[in-house]
């Protein structure tokens, strides 16, 4: 029999879990703009936290953000970048000392003559080991330890410009050198060729088929390569950088050095100028700090520059605090190298997100703004709603969130025949009497047998019981109100009563909003976004022949559209124009004047802006004589109307205090001063007072 083994799947998402709920989301998001904050935001905001009540616990932009800056503070407290020098010193000085013990017990002048000529050298490392490269070791421990030394920095000089190459190098082969000679030499004609517009991939393939082991990083086309060896000189550029004067000196000669040795400084200068000249934007030159306590060597402390360039970049991606920042900017390969896959999965699901909520027809962009569609602004209005009906208590006037739907008004008392399309509730005990009394003056069919419980009502099939209403009833032909031991009543059509109501006039309503910026300097925007919407959708969906128009107004007063809503933002502008509002609201009435006029006004402060005879806006602080007479003679036109103002303040300064309290004089309206949090409360109560024939 065949043995398999089981384990965690690890090459990406879980294949068999079920898909992401955008709902979820979409409702996380409207939290964010019922709060105030525009639908861009908020989705930013989103992306930030990470995917709301998620099972796999799926990680944000921030907590990415945050292990990528542990990650640099990790790498940064790795070790020192003088480790090649320590080293290189550390042998140098094992040499100079294996030499000498040999000398010491020659008493020949040559003997003397070499001390003599240790003693000479310089304290310069670089110096030191230029001027021992013609020495004749007398030691053959010595020699071993120099040549050790020179293995060394060739393989460090090298493998900080050409990430795999100590392995290349590790069999201390001449043709090996000579090799390196022929891939530098290839691959800067191969760079030349692309500066004059002739290579082709062809070039590049045949390149990497015969030069491939140098690059284990595999990359796929000229750009990637360039890419990878222009951050890795770059690195190394960083690390002469960050290195105090007299270490940088030491450095440089002795990479100096190394490459003349092995004949490679021309075609290293050349390479060097190419990738600098082709990615400027690397931060050449730039100093980093490592706090470290350990030596790093050249090739990894290049190495580890590198990934720190590679951690400031995608620190950068993932913040999204740049103009035009987008999730397509950030490096999935910088995730997986820095974090791993499960960092990219995360990543790959919150672009999914921002997908998903376009596809579904919840997102739209609209001239690059992203912006909710009306789908999205129907479900955020209900929640709006449910907010405000949460917080009315059971049983006071406002409390609509009622289940039993059909009742369209007030009960009269009186019933009349059930006719298709009555919405009407369904009187029970006159239905069953008519058809007790039809059923007295027809024939009675012999009775089954029926169980003993006389005082059990075992079926009734009703219009507003079954499914289907009228046609369910005449598709089943008749139903039957069965007693134990008694024979059954029929009920037919015919036999249904509905309980009457009055009829429900429409209203005309008008919500004028208050834009201005003072609204968010006192922390009631929120609260006056989430009541519009909510107040738009309790009309729209409960009292559907009702015309409800929103006006928003600041130094002008427009009127707002349901998708622009959910993206309303506050003006920061000068001007409280209620006089322009009162204006807008009054052809609104007056296109409906059969309608029941209702006009709520929300608003922190009194009228300083007024519309002047050419159209213009006019700012005045106090408000001047012109705008209080213009807005007041807008609220006489109303009270002629038939139109009662209501007032929601959300401040008590004194001038809007008697400005309401003239309004109220003058109009008869209600003026209301209630908290932020309950404004929602207070404005829909008010409709629905109105709307049930409440006074005003």
């Amino acid at each position: 029999m065949s043995r398999y083994r089981y384990g965690a799947y690890h090459e990406g998402p879980d294949p068999l879990a079920a898909p992401y709920d955008v709902r979820e989301a979409l409702d996380a998001l409207g939290d964010s703009v019922l709060e105030g904050t525009r639908p861009g935001d908020a989705l930013r905001e989103l992306l930030r936290r990470g995917l709301p009540n998620d099972a796999r616990n799926r990680r944000g932009l921030d907590e990415l953000l945050r292990e990528v800056r542990e990650r640099r503070r990790e790498l940064r407290r790795r070790g020192r970048m003088d480790g090649t020098l320590e080293q290189v010193r550390a042998l140098l000085d094992t040499a100079i000392g294996q030499e000498r013990a040999e000398l010491f017990p020659d008493p020949s002048d040559d003997a003397r003559l070499r001390e003599a000529e240790l003693d000479a050298l310089p304290d310069d490392t670089a110096q030191a080991v230029r001027r021992l490269s013609d020495y004749q070791w007398r030691s053959d421990a010595a020699r071993q330890t120099y040549e050790k030394l020179k293995d060394l920095l060739r393989s460090e000089v090298l493998d900080s410009q050409f990430e795999g190459m100590r392995q290349a190098l590790s069999q201390q082969d001449p043709a090996a050198m000579e090799r390196v000679r022929d891939m530098m030499a290839a691959l800067n004609d191969m760079l030349d060729k692309d500066a004059r517009g002739e290579h082709t991939q062809e070039d590049f393939d045949r390149f990497m088929q015969e030069y491939g082991e140098f690059f284990p990083e595999n990359p796929a086309d000229l750009d990637e390569l360039v890419d990878s060896l222009a951050r890795r000189a770059a690195a190394m550029d960083r690390l002469m950088a960050s290195l105090t004067p007299e270490q940088r000196a030491e450095l440089a000669g002795l990479m100096d050095q190394v490459m003349q040795d092995a004949g490679l400084s021309m075609e290293m200068t050349r390479l060097t100028e190419s990738l600098r000249a082709r990615r400027p934007e690397l931060g050449w030159g730039t100093p980093e700090q490592m706090t470290g306590d350990d030596p790093l060597g050249m090739s990894d402390a290049t190495g580890a520059l590198a990934e720190l360039a590679d951690l400031a970049e995608l620190e950068t991606a993932l913040g999204q605090d740049y103009p035009g920042a987008r999730m397509d900017d950030i490096d999935e390969e910088a995730v997986r190298r820095a974090l791993g896959r499960s960092a990219v999965d995360d990543l790959a699901a919150l672009r999914r997100l921002e997908a998903e909520l376009e596809r579904q027809g919840y997102l739209r962009r609209n001239r690059g703004e992203l912006e909710l569609t009306p789908k999205a602004v129907r479900r955020l209005g209900e929640t709006a709603l449910r907010r405000v009906f949460s917080k009315l208590t059971a049983g006071r006037a406002g409390d609509h969130d009622q289940r039993d739907a059909g009742q369209a008004g007030e009960l009269t008392g009186s019933t009349r025949e059930w006719r298709f399309g009555d919405e009407q509730p369904l009187d029970v005990v006159r239905t069953v009497s008519n058809a007790v009394q039809r059923s007295a003056m027809t024939p009675a069919a012999p009775a089954e047998p029926q169980p003993t419980d006389a005082s059990t009502l075992r079926s009734v099939d009703t219009p507003a019981a079954r499914p289907g209403g009228a046609s369910g009833l005449e598709r089943g032909g008749a139903a039957a109100v069965r007693r134990g031991g008694a024979r059954g009543v029929k009920l037919s059509v015919d036999d249904f009563e509905v309980k009457e109501t009055e009829r429900r006039s429409a209203a005309a309503v008008c919500l004028l909003v208050d834009l201005s910026y003072s609204m968010v300097l006192r922390g009631t925007w929120a609260a006056a976004k989430q009541t519009t919407l909510a107040l738009h959708t309790l009309v729209t969906s409960k009292f559907p022949q009702d015309a409800i128009q929103i006006i928003g107004f600041s130094n002008y007063a427009r009127v707002l559209h349901p998708t622009e809503m959910a993206g309303l933002d506050w003006d920061m502008v000068q001007g409280t124009n209620l006089h322009h509002a009162l204006m807008i609201a009054g052809r609104h009435l007056d296109r409906h004047p059969d309608f029941e006029p209702v006009v709520l006004v929300v608003t922190d402060g009194e009228p300083t802006a007024h519309l002047r005879p050419d159209g213009r806006s006019w700012f005045d602080y106090p408000p001047s004589a012109d705008t209080l007479v213009l807005t007041t003679a807008e609220v006489d036109k109303m009270t002629r109307r038939g139109a009662a103002l209501n007032f929601f303040m959300l401040a008590d300064d004194r001038r809007l205090v008697a400005f309401v309290d003239e309004v109220a004089r003058r109009n008869g309206g209600r003026v209301f001063a209630p908290d932020a949090d309950r404004l929602g409360e207070y404005v829909v109560s008010d409709y629905l007072r109105v709307r049930r024939g409440g006074r005003r």
